[in-house]
């Protein structure tokens, strides 16, 4: 086994953890809490779930476009474009990011009234996830091309105790599952 492996599938994981996670929130939505006091408390911690994986993945991220600018010297057009994707994808998700920490603060003051707000911001949020996030080809390629394995680790910054924390988030979203909630099969 390479050295690059366990990042990677640590990684990896942690990255199958936020899409099942994300995945259960699009189910929970499309369901509807029709108002279960249930779906309270499983909100809260996918809220709790996805701030601290999505902080990591912006460290992540913004690590990734300093480095690229800082090994590029010189940024040619295609390399200005992808960094600029770049750029507008991360303050684009920490706008939606805000509106669903802000939703989720108004839901654990307020409750079952707040279930509707909290339903709606993560829709949109759902929304720009799955149309902006995850693999991007010109900052990736970017990356492959001028990272060497320190560089990976540095930037992925993973370390047994944040993994432990995101874990122990992650299955605290399923033990909160509300009871009829039907989540898609895990794959």
């Amino acid at each position: 086994m390479n050295q690059q492996t366990p990042l990677r599938e640590r990684v990896a994981n942690e990255r199958r953890r936020l899409k099942a996670v994300r995945q259960a929130l699009s189910a929970a939505l499309e369901q509807g809490s029709k108002g279960d006091a249930a779906y309270v408390s499983f909100y809260l911690a996918i809220a709790e779930y996805m701030e601290a994986a999505m902080h990591r993945l912006h460290i992540q991220d913004v690590r990734m476009g300093d480095m690229i600018r800082s090994k590029l010297g010189t940024i040619d057009a295609e390399a200005s474009a992808a960094i600029k994707e770049l750029d507008d994808r991360l303050s684009g998700n920490q706008r939606h990011l805000e509106r669903f920490l802000e939703a989720r603060d108004a839901l654990k003051r307020e409750g079952v009234p707040k279930l509707g707000h909290f339903e709606q911001v993560s829709r949109d949020y759902t929304a720009f996830i799955t149309a902006n996030m995850g693999h991007h080809g010109a900052t990736t390629e970017l990356a492959q091309k001028l990272f060497s394995l320190d560089d990976w680790s540095y930037m992925a910054g993973v370390t047994e105790e944040e993994t432990r924390h995101e874990q122990m988030l992650h299955e605290r979203v399923f033990a909160q599952t509300p009871k009829g909630l039907k989540l898609p099969a895990a794959g």
